[in-house]
């Protein structure tokens, strides 16, 4: 079988699409599949990391127009008109997909519609709900009040929705740590902080500044960042004489650091599923408004302290959060259904592409 990925990663979009793509596609190649990614050349793009990993890439050229009064509210990430970027996509295929994987906010069913004839299905991954799609399966692995329901009039009839973090894209070693994980308890000695492989809005080095104020505690950090970070530099610098932090850059997995934190700071994305799924609390600040409803939704049953959105968010009130979650400890029983979200996830969607999956049929809806 024969699949390609259409997403992207750049300053702008940060790394989360081209990520959870890397881990479906991971697994696919691992069953027998034949992989390609197509990825726009913008500053900040991971197509080095994809084809370190093994996967063949065609880059598509950056710069171009992308003026579309009719697209998408981020159609400007597109990095060019919708009509260019699905020719240049055709034209870098190289070959018919059985299975065309689309993972970009500014990608509709216009462009979904140009490439119907150049894949025999097509996978949208999606969490807005705010656009049409063109599509035979759409995969959102959110938490939210409406489910499946949002994508309704946005999917055509038929269309296999996979919605909700039992589907979430997790890195295999998750689902054999979830098993040896426990929710945690007591002292909070050691945090993680990841706020993505950009973090474009400098939390990572509020958080750092937080930690360095609150010299009296014992308390040990790792602060992790992408090496497409533009303070990456600052950071270690900040961090060079306090032994208490370590700076981590372009880590292939936050698995093992999550399964030795106490606690987490971080943002309310798709990391929310890994923190969970290896019973680690979390500070949660939103970086987006699509992350809002979600952070919400998971504040309410008692699965992340959510401190805020990004702008609202000082050294002081992360300190604050700190110093009182070491102050009190972690109460006992604070995450009560541990085995939601058991890192199974891929394995799920992926059965689902290649026809083996016994939980859906093409066409059904999760419940």
């Amino acid at each position: 079988m024969r699949i390609a990925f259409r997403t992207d990663a750049s300053l702008d979009i940060g790394s989360g699409h081209v990520m959870r793509c890397l881990t479906l596609a991971a697994r696919l190649r691992d069953a027998g599949a034949e992989v390609v990614f197509l990825c726009r050349e913008h500053p900040g793009n991971l197509v080095a990391l994809l084809e370190g990993r093994g996967f063949a890439v065609g880059v598509l050229p950056a710069g171009g127009a992308t003026e579309d009064d009719a697209g998408p509210a981020h159609a400007r990430w597109l990095g060019a008109h919708w009509e260019d970027d699905a020719r240049q996509t055709i034209a870098a295929l190289p070959w018919r997909a059985d299975w065309l994987v689309t993972d970009h906010y500014g990608i509709d069913q216009r462009w979904q519609g140009a490439l119907r004839s150049h894949a025999g299905r097509i996978l949208v991954i999606d969490d807005l709900a705010d656009r049409r799609h063109d599509c035979d399966c759409l995969l959102d692995q959110n938490l939210t009040e409406l489910g499946a329901a949002r994508y309704a009039g946005l999917v055509p009839a038929g269309c296999t929705l996979l919605v909700g973090p039992h589907y979430a894209l997790l890195q295999p070693q998750y689902a054999v740590l979830h098993a040896r994980a426990r929710p945690r308890e007591g002292a909070v000695r050691r945090v993680l902080v990841f706020f993505g492989g950009v973090d474009r809005d400098g939390l990572t080095g509020r958080t750092v500044r937080a930690i360095l104020a609150l010299r009296h505690l014992e308390l040990r950090a790792d602060i992790v960042v992408g090496p497409a970070n533009p303070a990456l530099q600052d950071l270690r610098e900040q961090c060079a004489h306090d032994g208490r932090i370590t700076v981590h850059a372009a880590l292939p997995s936050l698995a093992p650091l999550m399964m030795s934190a106490d606690l987490a700071v971080g943002a309310g994305g798709a990391t929310s599923w890994e923190r969970l799924c290896l019973g680690l609390p979390c500070l949660a600040v939103t970086l987006a408004e699509n992350q809002v409803e979600t952070t919400r939704l998971m504040a309410r049953q008692g699965l992340v302290e959510w401190l805020g959105s990004a702008e609202e968010i000082t050294e002081t009130v992360i300190a604050d959060a700190l110093a009182r979650w070491c102050e009190r400890g972690i109460p006992a029983g604070w995450l009560r259904d541990f085995g939601t979200i058991d890192g199974r996830g891929a394995d799920r969607v992926s059965d689902v592409l290649l026809g083996t999956s016994r939980e859906h049929g093409m066409g059904a809806e999760d419940e």
